[in-house]
């Protein structure tokens, strides 16, 4: 028999306020209130506000914490300015050499919840965001790594709640509530994070998303969480606020073109050939995975990582095949309506003499032939501001 799927702080809201709940990766989520299309659309006009609760969230203090974690991430966090944040990969690596990809995770040598801000070590406590299909995998393999003395890892998933406040109205709402901190939010950079107090409840906010869109992440106590939810939808909703839940989330990041772990990422996957090369430092560096990412990146291999347009609202799922001229060539990895947009997309990992842009390719679709063609990533930038 499963287990019961985990309750973030928000739950009892949620299901009070027609949240139809679902079991994602142990956790009773919403995948949506009124309907994705319309979530969707709030996100791109003004703002949404998601529970992402569910994503793990991990302190690492102690003096030897940052040198520990460099020493692990597949990103170069020695050196990290306070404050900021980075994308990175964790991967394992056997006494054959084998490597797997544990997870995409957020670095930062930054405090990941506000009670942890005044630890002891070094400059302070680094933190972790993680996928929660991923969580106890990850912290179970970054206990085993570590040392004897001067790192610590704990796990602040249960016991907090993380936020997602995303639009372009979400910086006038969320430091509209943040008093004093309003004026340092707002110039708080992409990928930065800050602990400030929001709706008078302390607080670690970054500068984050995975949405396209600007906005803020808000990690906050357990016991404030409903508090803070229901202080932001109030400040939002003469800006168009909507809550929104998983299922406009996922239609949000394959329309800006960010991959998910479990579609586009995977164990076994080839980072610099799905456009992930970003998240791997290799000069003058050491870490689980390091010498098979240097021979990738030498001569990529494997598939690569591309989009694909249609002309209809007709959507491929993950997994439909990607033809050219009546043979096989790839898989769509994700696939969706997209509103923005008013038609169908997919990511897919495709075979490189068919990845250039203009490519003519048929996905299957439910047995039929469904014409599209290579087109590049991301499917959607925001608007620059005005000058």
């Amino acid at each position: 028999m499963s287990p019961e799927p985990l309750r973030t702080a928000l739950f009892d809201w949620h299901l009070g306020h027609g949240g139809r709940l679902v079991d994602f990766a142990g956790w009773s989520m919403p995948v949506q209130y009124s309907s994705i299309v319309d979530e969707h659309c709030a996100v791109r006009r003004a703002a949404g506000l998601f529970d992402v609760s569910h994503m793990g969230r991990l302190t690492v203090a102690g003096a030897g914490a940052a040198a520990w974690l460099e020493g692990l991430m597949t990103r170069r966090v020695a050196g990290m300015p306070r404050g900021r944040v980075r994308y990175t990969l964790i991967a394992s690596e056997d006494a054959a050499g084998a490597v797997r990809i544990l997870d995409d995770a957020l670095v930062a040598n930054a405090p990941v919840v506000p009670a942890d801000a005044e630890l002891d070590g070094g400059d302070g406590p680094s933190g972790l965001v993680v996928n929660a299909g991923n969580r106890e995998r990850v912290v179970a393999w970054l206990r085993s790594r570590l040392p004897g003395s001067g790192v610590e890892l704990l796990d602040r998933t249960v016991g907090t709640a993380m936020l997602a406040v995303q639009g372009p109205a979400a910086v006038a709402i969320v430091t509209g509530l943040a008093a004093g901190d309003g004026p340092r939010l707002a110039a708080l950079a992409n990928y930065a994070s800050a602990t400030a107090t929001i709706a008078g409840v302390p607080a670690v906010i970054s500068r984050t998303g995975y949405t396209g869109e600007d906005g803020y992440e808000i990690v906050v106590p357990a016991e404030r969480a409903t508090a803070v939810w229901e202080a932001i939808l109030a400040a939002g909703a003469p800006h168009g606020i909507l809550p929104c839940g998983l299922g406009a989330r996922d239609t949000l990041r394959l329309e800006a073109g960010m991959p998910l772990y479990g579609h586009e990422l995977v164990e076994d996957s080839d980072p610099f050939a799905i456009g992930l090369g970003l998240a791997v430092d290799l000069e003058g560096r050491r870490f689980p995975g390091a010498e098979t990412f240097r021979a990738q990146a030498a001569q990529a291999t494997g598939r690569v990582r591309v989009g694909i347009g249609f002309a209809g609202r007709r959507a491929a799922r993950e997994g439909s095949p990607v033809v050219v001229a009546g043979a096989e060539c790839g898989r769509v990895t994700s696939g969706s309506f997209i509103p923005t947009l008013g038609r169908a997309v997919a990511m897919a990992l495709v075979d490189r003499r068919v990845a250039a842009t203009g490519t003519p390719v048929e996905v299957i679709v439910r047995d039929s032939p469904q014409p599209g063609e290579v087109v590049p990533l991301p499917f959607y930038r925001r608007p620059k501001p005005a000058a």
